[in-house]
């Protein structure tokens, strides 16, 4: 994978008109080598890890990329961690400057796994990251989700993909 790309997400498929059927394709296993690759970062608030504002921060996240043209769905992935039972990050990867939101960028190496299963498995997907990382002789440092639909479109698709990311 070259550096600062992903996997293309194919988002032509979207009978919900919400999230598009996530097709695995090209995502399981990937590297990914970031270099000061941009993200827009937004917090959310949790409740013992589940989500409280999402809907809105990720809306208003959305209306701003939009605004922005920082949609790029041959290079897009958004990168989720809980920092606390209460707080959550994500990192949207952007090639734009999006006003009235916080940029950032990531640098590292990092390695894919694509899940399907309820959110609620979470915790055994991040045991298998480590495990990834282990096998390539490396600590984790930090381990994400792309949680590609919401949980309305992935109980209409009858599917529920989940992309680990953990950087070693």
């Amino acid at each position: 994978m070259q550096t600062n790309q992903v996997p293309h997400y194919d988002d032509s498929v979207n009978p919900t008109a919400c999230c598009p059927k996530f097709n695995p394709d090209g995502w399981d296993g990937a590297e990914l080598h970031f270099e000061n690759k941009p993200f827009l970062r937004a917090q959310t608030r949790s409740a013992m890890h589940i989500p409280l504002n999402i809907g809105k921060v990720f809306a208003r996240v959305d209306a701003h990329m939009k605004d922005a043209g920082g949609w790029d769905t041959s290079n897009m992935i958004i990168l989720s961690r809980d920092i606390s039972p209460w707080k959550s990050e994500h990192f949207f990867s952007t090639d734009e400057t999006v006003a009235d939101e916080e940029m950032t960028t990531l640098t590292g190496d990092f390695v894919t796994k694509v899940f399907e299963g309820p959110y609620k498995d979470a915790r055994h997907w991040i045991e298998e990251m480590r495990k990834i990382a282990a096998e390539r002789g490396k600590e984790p440092k930090e381990i994400f989700f792309f949680y590609t639909t919401c949980p309305k479109c992935a109980k209409h698709y009858g599917k529920n993909y989940v992309v680990g990311v953990v950087q070693i």
